[in-house]
């Protein structure tokens, strides 16, 4: 790094970083926490997060302390924005700037200056140090901004998903419930998803009838040596393999859609 070319003499504040990452278990949305091994706050529970570096951006400061106090590797985060309140820190003027990334939910361990790192159920999140349960209801706001304009929900599910999947996912950022088939339909009207037509699948479409007639007839039939019918499959047997089949995300449709017409997505 260059030597500075001209200095100021005057008090500065310490700059740090918080890394707010939701995860999704299929029912309920997560946070990652880490339990402080240090003062102030030792054995308390909060962000990982740390002390800025001098030859590094607050990202890269984040994604650092992320990886050194979890063990979670990201590559993607999306700032919330910076908390300055003066008496925030007990340790001198510190202001930091948050940031909050989705990731699917994985094995993590405490290091560095965390004893521990754990997933906590958002309704089950302790109280937290510093000022970070104020950080916790800011990044809460602007995920349920942002997922009505961007695709992140995406990311904390696998590439392929059922629709159930995804209302469950959308009702736990967003905190409500959906009724089903609204939120079927104008998902589907989007265009971004794109369905997904396994071997199973072509099976039961091409062999649908068969599976729906009723055995106990088709044996009597044959016994009494006269043909058996095949009746037409039920509207509930329908609705059923529609709520199994699986959809993955259509990222180039999405920015199409995006760019065409003003997104909002709502439900």
């Amino acid at each position: 790094m260059e030597t500075q070319k001209y200095s100021y003499d005057y008090p500065r504040p310490a700059v740090t970083t918080d890394c707010v990452v939701f995860g999704f278990d299929g029912h309920d949305l997560k946070i990652l926490l880490i339990e402080r091994g240090i003062e102030p706050y030792k054995g308390a529970w909060a962000f990982p997060g740390g002390f800025l570096n001098m030859d590094e951006t607050a990202e890269q400061c984040a994604l650092r302390e992320l990886k050194d106090e979890t063990g979670l590797d990201l590559r993607y985060i999306k700032q919330v924005g910076a908390f300055s309140d003066v008496d925030r820190d007990p340790r001198t003027r510190v202001i930091t700037i948050a940031f909050y990334a989705l990731a699917k939910k994985s094995e993590v361990k405490g290091g560095d200056d965390a004893a521990k790192a754990q997933w906590f159920a958002l309704n089950e999140v302790p109280r937290l140090a510093f000022d970070h349960d104020y950080i916790l209801r800011r990044t809460m706001q602007k995920l349920r901004e942002d997922i009505h304009f961007e695709p992140i929900g995406f990311g904390l599910l696998d590439e392929q998903f059922t629709i159930p999947e995804l209302q469950r996912l959308y009702e736990a950022i967003l905190g409500v419930q959906f009724d089903r088939r609204n939120f079927y339909k104008k998902i589907l009207q989007t265009g971004i998803l794109d369905e997904v037509e396994d071997d199973d699948r072509r099976y039961y479409g091409e062999h649908r009838e068969m599976r729906s007639m009723d055995i106990g007839a088709l044996f009597g039939s044959f016994a009494s040596g006269s043909r058996p019918s095949y009746p037409n499959v039920h509207s509930d047997d329908e609705t059923r393999r529609r709520k199994g089949t699986r959809f993955s995300f259509n990222k180039k449709r999405y920015d199409q859609f995006k760019e065409d017409n003003n997104f909002r997505l709502e439900f």
